[in-house]
């Protein structure tokens, strides 16, 4: 019996703005010697597709999604061809989506939550940034695109190392974090990686990426454009019911300009870490594993958005605290 009969199948989006080496990557994860077998997904902008003829590799399944964006016009393409490849699930271990240029991958990490079949069939594992190391700062001039690509990110691939010099390497990457604090940076020379970094990294299973790295959740960035992160805090217990009361407010009328949330929960009464995470209005939050004996009790949670009110988000989250 497959192992993919067994399992949900992985799923990693490769996006990341025009020109900052998707296709690169694509292949080299293609061609590296793992053993592993990929179906693609490709969205081409554009009625007539010419990516699926750069992908080098011929044994693997790909497909194209065209005449469109993603995360918008072509998303029942993305659920159809989703739907046809679990009839061939035997034939690959994972599948990598590899989005076009000006495409927002939230609306594709949203597919994965909508559709009761889909999240029982596959598993977002994780959302892969590349950005070019010498004009990403130009792309975030002129691109919103830019931006909420590396918001969104679970790792991030600042890729052309060798075209830029290091003071313009640490600049970039002062960029990133300021844009998204909790996302992983790797330097790379077209797209060459440590498999190891861009898959099973767990970016949409909390407990695992807490794993891989505990201090994920902590830290925040200023708003120094209109993307900026805030992190919230505390040792003492929260109430269930107003913790649902106030995310349920919080992402009915800002869940459009939140584009990732993740947080760890100590609630009061339940002997179980509670965890949860969300791409936009979506949230997904469960119970985990029990705290441990000497483990202290905690609540961290990580806001990442356009416009985010820092005041606003403290004190609906202190209203929280138990007592």
């Amino acid at each position: 019996m497959s192992e993919q009969a067994n399992k949900r199948i992985p799923v990693t989006v490769l996006t990341g703005f025009l020109g900052s080496g998707k296709t690169t990557l694509l292949n080299y994860i293609l061609t590296a010697n793992h053993g592993k077998r990929f179906a693609v997904i490709e969205n081409e902008f554009g009625e007539v597709g010419i990516d699926g003829g750069l992908v080098i590799n011929a044994d693997e399944e790909v497909f194209e999604t065209n005449n469109g964006c993603i995360c918008c016009t072509v998303r029942g393409d993305l659920i159809r061809i989703l739907g046809n490849l679990l009839k061939r699930r035997n034939k690959f271990d994972r599948i990598l989506i590899e989005t076009t240029g000006v495409a927002d991958p939230g609306p594709v990490a949203q597919t994965f939550f909508r559709d009761s079949d889909l999240e029982e069939s596959f598993e977002l594992d994780g959302i892969v940034t590349l950005v070019d190391a010498k004009y990403f700062t130009t792309a975030l001039k002129k691109e919103e695109e830019a931006w909420r690509q590396v918001a969104f990110a679970d790792v991030v691939l600042l890729n052309k190392v060798d075209l830029a010099d290091e003071a313009q390497l640490k600049a970039v990457e002062k960029q990133i974090r300021d844009i998204n604090p909790i996302t992983r940076i790797h330097r790379t020379v077209r797209g060459q990686v440590d498999l190891d970094q861009i898959l099973d990294i767990g970016g949409f299973n909390l407990d695992r990426a807490l794993e891989m790295d505990p201090k994920f959740l902590t830290g925040e960035t200023p708003h120094h454009h209109h993307i900026g992160s805030v992190a919230l805090t505390t040792d003492k217990p929260l109430d269930a019911k107003k913790l649902n009361v106030w995310l349920g407010l919080l992402l009915q009328t800002a869940g459009k300009d939140i584009y990732r949330m993740k947080g760890i929960v100590n609630l009061k009464g339940m002997k179980q870490r509670f965890v949860f995470q969300g791409v936009h209005m979506l949230f997904d939050g469960k119970p985990d594993r029990p705290w441990g004996e000497d483990e202290k009790r905690h609540t961290e949670m990580v806001f990442i958005g356009r416009g985010l009110n820092r005041k606003e988000l403290q004190l609906g989250f202190e209203a929280c605290i138990d007592g």
